[in-house]
């Protein structure tokens, strides 16, 4: 059994590859209940999960990066529940990231999601999955070619890069300095491993995207970085040129972290699976509730932080004013409430999609279709170009044996690097 007063879900490492059983054991004893080490109320039930991000009213977004790390820039318990909202108003621009849309609350969120989405058009979205299918074996014939390897270095994150880059109208000339500099291969932003860039990945997307910003509104060109620099807010203002900037970098860091972590969570299994191979082989019209299953099964979020502004009961449970609220997406997913047998990947599963890997509510992932599409491309491609997929032994294991470095955070789920081994299917096949 779990021992959940002695494990510290936010410190203990032992936690970090196989987090379900302890997610588990939350939510057996309560769906929404505190955990003893950093004073979280931790909500790992569906309906639970799915009531608190639906309510932006009563949950602040402020500290949905951070959580219970540094801590509220003053101490709220014990606070009059009107005086803790006001502080939170107040106080939440010294938290860290306040500027990014992902920690804003309405109708300040309200705004920039929409310059947000306008970035993000139908027209650009079908553009770029243009771009994603002739893109791909450009970036996989070489991977193939070499019997496989690394497939987050070989594939998923320069292939990732390179469609967010072609989303957002980066010159084709400045995007191999993207790829160098935006390298998330080895662990991601804010990973503790060996990966980590010595520079602040949002400071360089800063400088880069301010200049292609004021240039095109000085020099308007047919380009999407033009569109970009035109976009308004509702109210037809015209934004700052650091507020499309900032929506541009968390487009660009965030949407690329979370679907390499999502591609290689997917090919770990296909890896391990000939028989799932074989089925979306002969079946290509099931990659897609996959993909679905994937998102539920390895959630690439662990969970999104929320600061109760004021008292609200949820699944039973009051949660007082003043409280951070941790919402795991990866146990909400795993909920038997809602999803039957749910630690079984199940292709056929006819309620994949409910789950929620990329939010509710307001802050909902507004780059979800381009990660599915991004996912359903790149396996597709790959399925094709193959015969067959397998782990390398040497550096996982034999089956029943396998091993797996995992990204060092509470807050990611994801390999580190995942090494495969390909037989290619005959020329032309792809």
């Amino acid at each position: 059994m779990t021992d959940l007063e002695t494990l510290n879900f936010f410190t203990d490492q032992t936690l970090v590859a196989d987090p379900y059983p302890y997610m588990e054991a939350m939510r057996s004893g309560c769906p929404v209940r505190r955990e003893p080490h950093q004073n979280v109320m931790v909500v790992t039930g569906y309906d639970e999960a799915v009531a608190v991000f639906g309510d932006a009213e009563n949950f602040s977004s402020c500290t949905a990066v951070t959580g219970p790390f540094p801590g509220f820039p003053v101490p709220l318990e014990g606070r009059p529940e009107s005086e803790i909202a006001e502080l939170i108003d107040q106080r939440r621009s010294e938290l860290p990231f306040s500027d990014q849309v992902t920690v804003m609350d309405p109708p300040t969120h309200t705004a920039h999601r929409a310059l947000l989405m306008g970035l993000i058009t139908p027209k650009r979205l079908k553009e770029n999955e243009d771009f994603m299918w002739n893109h791909a074996n450009k970036v996989l014939d070489p991977y193939l070619a070499a019997g496989g390897g690394e497939y987050i270095k070989g594939f998923a994150a320069p292939f990732t890069l390179a469609v967010i880059a072609d989303l957002l109208g980066v010159p084709e000339e400045d995007r191999a300095d993207f790829a160098k500099h935006m390298d998330h291969s080895q662990g991601g932003v804010g990973s503790t491993g060996k990966g980590e860039m010595p520079h602040s990945p949002l400071e360089y997307l800063y400088e880069k995207f301010s200049g292609y910003i004021e240039n095109r509104r000085r020099e308007p060109r047919a380009d999407a970085l033009t569109e970009m620099a035109g976009a308004k807010f509702p109210d037809g203002s015209t934004p700052e040129v650091m507020d499309v900037v900032r929506i541009a970098a968390n487009l660009y860091t965030a949407g690329q972290e979370t679907t390499v972590r999502l591609l290689s969570s997917a090919l770990m299994v296909l890896a391990d699976r000939p028989d799932l191979q074989d089925l979306l082989r002969k079946e290509p019209e099931r990659v897609s509730n996959f993909i679905e299953e994937m998102l539920r099964i390895e959630s690439p979020v662990k969970g999104d932080f929320r600061l109760a502004r004021k008292t609200v009961t949820i699944g039973g449970v009051e949660i007082p004013a003043g409280t951070t609220v941790m919402v795991m997406n990866g146990a909400a997913n795993r909920d038997p409430r809602q999803f039957e047998n749910p630690d079984t990947l199940d292709v056929n599963r006819s309620n994949a999609r409910r789950h929620i890997a990329f939010g509710r509510g307001v802050h909902s992932c507004p780059g979800s279709p381009l990660a599915r599409v991004e996912a359903k491309v790149s396996i597709d491609r790959l399925l094709k170009a193959t015969t067959g997929i397998r782990l390398s032994e040497e550096h996982h294991g034999p089956a029943g044996n396998r091993r797996f470095n995992y990204v060092p955070t509470f807050i990611l789920r994801g390999l580190t690097e995942l090494h495969l081994e390909v037989d290619l299917a005959e020329p032309g096949v792809a």
